[in-house]
């Protein structure tokens, strides 16, 4: 298989000859192989494993995004990719780096919503005032 990751600015990795693949979704952990039908899955953050014949098994943490299969091309587009070999670190820099960010996510979400209700607000009462 041939196997691309692009982050939102760079192609993360970009291997050939990938003899398997494990991604996380939310229905849990799948493998793919070169010959698995044609698939697109949802990946959530945690570790992305790939094993070629140069490299081994090579672990990557990956934040949310999404894996397209077609043919022997394999697409994975994520927001964050960090590479390393121990896979314990990895495991540790999914929940520093990406858990973190989906909580600043959440805090930017709720304040927007209390921009929107005050916007909402006050016109509504422009409204009720002609």
């Amino acid at each position: 298989m041939n196997l691309r990751i692009s982050l939102p600015t760079e192609i993360f990795a970009q291997k050939t000859e990938v003899l398997r693949i494990i991604a996380e979704t939310h229905e849990g952990s799948f493998g793919f192989l070169p010959h698995r039908l044609d698939c697109v899955a949802a990946l959530v953050p945690g570790i992305l494993t790939y094993e070629t014949k140069e490299d081994g098994t090579v672990y990557l943490a990956v934040d949310e995004g999404v894996l397209v299969k077609a043919g022997a091309d394999v697409r994975v587009s994520v927001r964050h990719a960090i590479g390393g070999t121990d896979l314990s670190q990895l495991h540790d820099a999914v929940k520093r780096e990406f858990l973190m960010l989906d909580e600043e996510e959440r805090s930017v979400r709720a304040a927007i919503t209390k921009m929107e209700t005050g916007f909402i607000g006050r016109f509504a009462e422009l409204q009720h005032g002609k």
